[in-house]
């Protein structure tokens, strides 16, 4: 018989519980006719860059949820009026997404709705404690401080 990888538990429970959230918030978003998942993500990095907003590769690199087709959901978010595009004026040949009026007031509406359903489909299978103890491990192989989940200020 051999002992079980405490450290393979692990990861497969963090796999396994990230799909299961990560599809029933997408579920809960959709279902309350919010803008997807995928685009909250954006428009919550562009609303904290402020008003010059962000280069695409550094949107690429900070979203969580979708870095493989940044540029074409980009797109969609800029045919939908919540993302303008606008060249670098520094390096012409780059260009920055910036939210919108809209796209603040959609990541305003979809807050609520993201923030019950992380309450209900994470937190609420968890203590604060384990909460705490999660996040500063994940934080660790992340490299982070603070993992900021909250919605628009």
């Amino acid at each position: 018989m051999t002992d079980r990888d405490p450290h393979l538990d692990a990861w497969r429970a963090l796999l396994l519980a990230h799909n299961t959230a990560v599809r029933a918030i997408e579920q809960d978003v959709q279902r309350n006719g919010r803008v997807p998942l995928t685009w909250y993500d954006v428009l919550l990095e562009l609303n904290a860059a402020g008003e010059d907003g962000l280069r695409m590769q550094e949107v690429a690199n900070r979203v969580v949820l979708s870095r493989t087709r940044v540029s074409r959901l980009v797109e969609e978010m800029v045919r939908a009026g919540l993302v303008d595009r606008r060249l670098d004026p520094a390096d012409k040949r780059a260009s920055s997404a910036v939210i919108t009026e809209e796209g603040r007031r959609a990541l305003r509406e979809t807050a609520p709705v993201y923030l019950d359903s992380i309450r209900a489909h994470f937190s609420s299978h968890l203590s604060g404690e384990e909460a705490r103890i999660l996040a500063e491990a994940l934080g660790k192989v992340a490299h982070l401080r603070d993992v900021r989940l909250d919605g628009p200020k």
